[in-house]
């Protein structure tokens, strides 16, 4: 195989505080500054000898320092994302300004849904790929042929090429990738990410690729990774636990970050049992299938929280988002996690299809009654790609507005006839409200945070930063959702988001 090219993999400079790159589900600046890993990247990092990852938000490194850095390398790979897309343009023209020879391939979910308007955007962007893209660009970076490289699209002769897909990776080919933990040693800082709800400093990658569930607002199993369950093999995520907790001794814990981490109750109990010696803190996403003697294994094996998508209250909601699981399932779950000392992140999502004023109150009212010690409450966003999205354009709901403000914010974009976009916004902050502000939730928080100086400042930034946006979203829906900050990125008009968009 020929010598690499010089190779920069990019996570972009964006918006203040915006968490848009490789392992953030919703592209956005947050509520309260936080930092999810870019972990697709960190893949192809590890097979191309001499590579850098540059993670550029987290580590502070602005557009101008990034165009510098740009002028040593000779190929640039940039995740880019729906939100955050006009501005890495912008960027990428800098760039070859700077260098007029460097090669650009944008990666991520964007570039595969919409191949054709992401090489139209810009001629600075030489080939975009489709799906998993681990070997596309490192087929590139030693010296094939664009022609010869699976899951690209580029153009050749003033038209767009779509090469045939690339095969999805397996148990024998995801073992054999190098791991993410190499380059988080290499390239990044570790005590730059921060995630309120996970201890700092923490450290986050996958065991599995893929979700066979059909929630229909969700992006990534609807785009890279698929439906398609694939997994690592239990010894060799047991591996790579084992050298992140060499490498990083100051580590608070370990977020696996998959899809659904607890799909499978044999593969979970499996590897909790090859946890339980190593002794360590972990938490990860999980859905509301497993039992008690699943959760039980779990806690034994070290788990302290989960990230568990609730979304909504109400029992025709869930159906309609095809998300598998019912109410009581969920009440079943937190009783099981409070029985072996688990705590739960609860996400919750405004303007789902078949929302009204009583199913918001009902969504609070459940979300009380489950009291995880935190929550998230998202208003409900159409992604490209995403069966909400073709279904809400088909119904004539997805309005034509912005996903974010020119500060990365999420806005919303779904409106309907019975509820308006400003209601749906003044939900989310009196979700906020009554589950934050009572009593003992309050006492919860502020008991921790009397033991600990860390948590101490990070509490006092976190509650400055949130009560700051409470009262933007409090003055954009008393203004009838007009009048806010300069719209950043449109969604399709109506009449062109189809079926086929």
């Amino acid at each position: 195989m020929p010598d690499a090219m010089k190779t920069l993999l990019l996570n972009p400079p964006s918006f203040e505080n915006f968490d848009g790159g490789a392992s953030s589900r919703w592209p956005a600046t947050r509520e309260i500054e936080s930092y999810w890993y870019p972990v697709w990247l960190t893949y192809p990092a590890g097979m191309i000898p001499g590579s850098r990852l540059l993670d550029a938000s987290p580590h502070k490194v602005n557009w101008q320092q990034t165009v510098q850095i740009c002028k040593d390398y000779e190929f640039l790979i940039l995740f880019t994302s729906t939100v955050g897309l006009e501005s890495d343009i912008k960027l990428i023209r800098k760039i070859k300004e700077a260098n007029p020879g460097m090669k650009i391939a944008f990666v991520g979910p964007h570039g595969h849904i919409k191949p054709n308007e992401t090489l139209m955007a810009s001629e600075d962007i030489d080939f975009v790929t489709r799906g998993e893209f681990d070997h596309s660009v490192v087929e590139y970076a030693h010296g094939k042929p664009l022609s010869e490289i699976q899951g690209v699209s580029y153009r050749k002769d003033g038209k767009i090429v779509h090469n045939p897909e690339r095969p999805q990776l397996h148990t024998e080919e995801l073992d054999a990738l190098p791991f993410a933990t190499d380059i988080y040693k290499r390239d990044l800082e570790i005590e730059r990410y921060n995630v309120p709800f996970l201890l700092h400093p923490y450290v986050s990658f996958y065991t599995t690729r893929g979700c066979p569930a059909l929630c229909t607002f969700c992006m990534w199993p609807q785009t890279i990774s698929g439906h398609a369950w694939r997994t690592r093999s239990t010894e060799n995520v047991a591996r790579e636990v084992k050298q992140a907790l060499g490498y990083f001794p100051q580590m608070k814990e370990i977020f696996f970050d998959d899809d659904t981490f607890n799909i499978r109750k044999d593969r979970v109990i499996d590897l909790c049992g090859k946890f339980k010696p190593l002794k360590f803190q972990w938490s990860s996403t999980a859905r509301v299938h497993s039992d008690y003697e699943t959760i039980k294994a779990m806690a034994d094996g070290g788990a302290r929280l989960f990230i568990v998508g609730f979304e909504s209250g109400d029992a025709q909601i869930l159906k309609n988002i095809k998300k598998g699981a019912t109410i009581e399932m969920a009440r079943s779950f937190m009783k099981n996690c409070r029985k072996v000392g688990i705590r739960v992140h609860g996400d919750f999502i405004i303007g789902l299809p078949g929302e009204t004023r009583e199913t918001i109150q009902k969504t609070i009212d459940f979300a009380k009654e489950l009291d995880c010690e935190t929550i998230q409450v998202s208003l409900a966003h159409a992604m490209p790609g995403t069966e909400l999205h073709d279904t809400m354009a088909a119904q004539g709901f997805l309005k034509v507005e912005a996903l974010a403000d020119s500060g990365g914010h999420q806005l919303p974009h779904i409106e309907y006839p019975h509820l308006s976009k400003a209601e749906m916004m003044s939900g989310v902050n009196r979700f906020y409200d009554e589950y934050y502000f009572r009593p003992k939730v309050v006492w919860r928080i502020v008991k921790e945070a009397l033991w600990d100086s860390n948590e101490r400042k990070r509490l006092y930034h976190e509650a400055t930063e949130f009560l700051k946006l409470r009262a933007e979203r409090l003055k954009w829906a008393r203004q009838g959702g007009e009048d806010y900050k300069k719209p950043m990125i449109s969604v399709p008009e109506t009449p062109s988001a189809s079926a086929n968009d």
